[in-house]
């Protein structure tokens, strides 16, 4: 593969495995569990690791390597494994690296499973955690512990799509030797490279605007070399490794996410000012808006403001819900990143098994819509909202 750093778009589209004896144009899939080896010696040689190569997909698969090292080239990173979910990323990143006694401080608004492995199963084995808020950046000194380990922030947030300056958390993990751990998830490699603010570990849900078209799921890790030899010891040895499959097709996927990305956050843009203008909306958040409290911050560290747009309706969560049910276009789903655009209530959804009070905290507020542009036409996108609007008053 081609480890020339060029611009995105043909560093997203250029970057192949070695091509076959039968000289193929476009990657095949390799749908093998096992690989066969030349000698006995290069089969000692592999397995301790001394030259490169592949034993077993569950360690490594030609299509899986295809793709993390597209992804590093994409997010400016050293090495990087793929798995079998968005959330299998998350889990190993930080499970890889951290041992009882250890502490994470975490941004307040994460994902709602990211919460769980955070509140429920890490506790299990007394690692423990402190959350900060993304709003409040002068509080997140005084929260670092003798034993804290790792810093773990989503940026933009999900849902409330709050924002974090990489460039000062960088400089605040090197100041306290800390790991950096930051879900660009909603950002994509496109919009914000989190390595070139000083970021270690950078992860992601494939399943999400990487693959754009609701088909696969997935996850990477990406990082620092010698951090991603420990988180890909341990993945290799609890599997939760991608399918060959599903990399063939997120790196295929690869080689539209720029033409994607700048659709999704065009209509994102267009729909957000829409909405600022509706007298059935309270508020609008949508990082490229000059109204959004973190606006400048946005446009330093993301190339535009991401294919997400919450707001709230008026009339709250029982207007919020005819509102939904009154869709005819837009899709229903706790799913993003899709090429059609979706709706969700994060508070019944993604959300749910937190708290009223906890969801307070990171601004799911009981009408909250969560909208992931698709890449239809704008004016049937607005055109579904506004029916929507008008029938959710009756």
């Amino acid at each position: 593969m081609s480890k020339k750093k060029g611009n995105f778009e043909t560093d997203a589209i250029r970057t192949q495995s070695e091509r076959t004896p039968f000289r193929e144009h476009s990657t095949p899939l390799y749908l093998t569990s096992s690989f066969v080896f030349e000698d006995a010696e290069q089969a000692r040689a592999l397995f301790a690791d001394e030259i490169p190569g592949n034993i077993y997909t569950r360690f490594s698969n030609p299509n899986n390597t295809e793709f993390i090292e597209k992804l590093c080239l994409l997010e400016s990173t050293e090495d990087g494994i793929a798995t079998a979910s968005g959330m299998a990323a998350m889990y190993i990143s930080m499970a890889a690296l951290l041992k009882a006694g250890d502490h994470v401080l975490a941004s307040r608004s994460v994902f709602g499973s990211t919460h769980q492995i955070l509140n429920t199963i890490f506790p299990k084995w007394n690692i423990s955690y402190t959350y900060a808020d993304l709003s409040d950046p002068d509080s997140w000194e005084s929260k670092i512990q003798p034993n804290t380990k790792m810093i773990f922030v989503e940026t933009p947030s999900n849902p409330a799509l709050d924002l974090i300056d990489l460039e000062w958390l960088g400089k605040l993990a090197a100041k306290h030797n800390l790991i950096l751990n930051v879900d660009n998830c909603f950002a994509t490699p496109y919009l914000q490279n989190p390595a070139k603010w000083g970021a270690h570990l950078v992860t992601h849900s494939a399943t999400k605007f990487m693959d754009g078209q609701g088909r696969v799921i997935g996850g990477a890790v990406l990082g620092k070399k010698e951090l991603i030899k420990e988180v890909r010891f341990f993945a290799r040895h609890t599997g939760p490794s991608m399918s060959p499959f599903n990399a063939w097709v997120l790196s295929k996927s690869l080689e539209t996410l720029a033409v994607r990305m700048e659709k999704h956050c065009a209509n994102a843009l267009e729909l957000a000012q829409w909405l600022e203008k509706s007298s059935d909306v309270e508020y609008v958040k949508y990082p490229f808006l000059p109204s959004h409290p973190q606006h400048a911050l946005a446009k330093k560290q993301m190339r535009h403001g991401g294919g997400v747009v919450t707001f709230e309706i008026k009339g709250g969560i029982d207007r919020g819900r005819k509102f939904l049910n009154s869709l005819k276009m837009l899709s229903h789903s706790a799913n993003l990143g899709d090429t059609r655009s979706i709706a969700t209530h994060p508070a019944s959804t993604t959300h749910s098994k937190l708290t009223e009070a906890e969801r307070s905290v990171v601004g799911i507020t009981p009408g909250l819509i969560r909208v992931s542009l698709g890449l239809e036409n704008m004016e049937d996108i607005i055109t579904d909202i506004k029916q929507a609007m008008e029938a959710s008053q009756k």
